[in-house]
This record gives structure tokens, C-alpha cells and sequence, in this order.
């Protein structure tokens, strides 16, 4: 892509990350198709200022400020996985894992094979992650569409959604393409606020240490 063109359509993204409207909890900020390179560009420049913002197949996405609850519930799961975990597993929080050249989205957690470096290099890819998790309010139906389809796609075998909104613990297995080219999960479970839920690397998580 030319260099002025490249700036034109940064400047028309950067209009429109600033006019998020009041009451959503993202908002696609871009027309033009942003490659990971690009995107981590953007970011050296200070395109972004304070705000979060993932690349989501191509789109910048501006993600709203974290409610109390969200914040806690983050707080408690990383804790609780880090004391758990050791170095049976890297454990990260709300830290970019790379899918594709158009997606790098940031979980609210992600449990990666353990790496002594801790991902130095770069960032977790699909085949690194074990469970990519992510903790839901307002963004529920976002994270059970949009963000369930980019993760089944990207191969991420185990899905978890803390559902704030009903206390429970949505929990995806096995990825799969149906006959109309649309990803998802074949297999959903429901965990209690009060259960507790099995980790792929064997150990038991208790889940009223985690919800708010």
C-alpha cells in the first residue's frame, strides 16, 4: 500500500475511534483491513492513546472501560491460576495472543504452555493456548458470537466465558466448521458460581473464588 494512502486511512480510523458512541461496550473503528503489522505500527506511533484496542479480523475494536465487577473478577481468576499453576503453565492476563495476520485479540486471561521466556519472542499463538477466557457483562453477546467464532476458528480448544450476568462459567470444547462455513463449538457446559471446573492440565479451580 502506498505510504499517503496507509496514512489516509489512519486518519479516517483515528476519527472514528474517537466518536465511540455513549453506552456501547466496543465499537469497530476502521473500514480499511489492518494486518498485525500494521496494527502493532499504529501502536508504536501512540495511535491509540490510553484506550485498549484489539484487532479482530482485520477491524480495530476500542474496548470500553472494565466495570468493577469485570475488574475483580480479572483480579481473583489470574491470581488463583498463577498459585494453582506455578510453571505447569504460563499464565497471562488481558495480553494479546497473536490468531492470524488480521486478528490479535487481548483475553481477559489465557493459559499457555509454559514458556520460560514468557513469550518474549511473541505473543501466544492459537497452538500455544490451552484455554483462552474471557469475562462478560455488557460484552456477553459479543464474546458468544463474535469472539466465539474467531477463537473455534483459530483452533482454540477450550473456550471459557465468565458469565457476570448469571454467575456462571460458560465452558467450549472441541472447534468445529459447519456445512455453511460458520465456526463454533460442539460441546457447552454450565458451571455453577459455587461448582468448580477442571483445568486441561489436570487441576480443579474453584469458582466461588473467582466471581465477584
Amino acid at each position: 500500500m502506498e505510504k499517503g494512502r496507509w496514512w489516509v486511512d489512519c486518519a479516517q480510523s483515528r476519527r472514528y475511534i474517537r466518536a465511540m458512541s455513549k453506552g456501547l461496550t466496543m465499537v469497530a473503528v476502521s473500514a480499511k483491513r489492518f494486518t498485525t503489522d500494521e496494527f502493532h505500527r499504529l501502536g508504536e506511533l501512540g495511535f491509540f492513546g490510553d484506550g485498549p484496542v484489539e484487532l479482530i479480523r482485520g477491524e480495530l475494536i476500542e474496548m470500553a472501560p472494565k466495570r468493577t465487577p469485570h475488574s475483580v473478577c480479572n483480579t481473583r481468576l489470574v491470581r488463583r491460576l498463577i498459585l494453582l499453576l506455578g510453571e505447569q503453565a504460563t499464565v497471562r492476563g488481558q495480553e494479546p495472543i497473536t490468531l492470524s495476520d488480521y486478528s490479535e485479540p487481548s483475553p481477559d486471561a489465557v493459559l499457555a504452555k509454559y514458556r520460560e521466556d514468557d513469550y518474549l519472542e511473541g505473543h501466544p499463538g492459537a497452538a500455544d493456548c490451552w484455554v483462552v477466557m474471557e469475562i462478560s457483562d455488557s460484552t456477553l453477546g459479543y464474546d458468544r458470537s463474535t469472539k466465539l467464532a474467531l477463537y473455534a476458528e483459530s483452533g482454540i480448544l477450550h473456550y471459557w466465558i465468565f458469565n457476570l450476568v448469571n454467575q456462571q462459567l460458560e465452558v467450549y470444547r472441541e472447534p468445529y466448521e459447519d456445512s455453511h462455513g460458520e465456526y463454533g463449538y460442539r460441546q457447552k457446559a454450565i458451571y455453577l458460581a459455587t461448582e468448580r471446573v477442571e483445568l486441561p492440565v489436570g487441576e480443579w479451580l474453584e469458582l466461588d473464588g473467582v466471581f465477584p
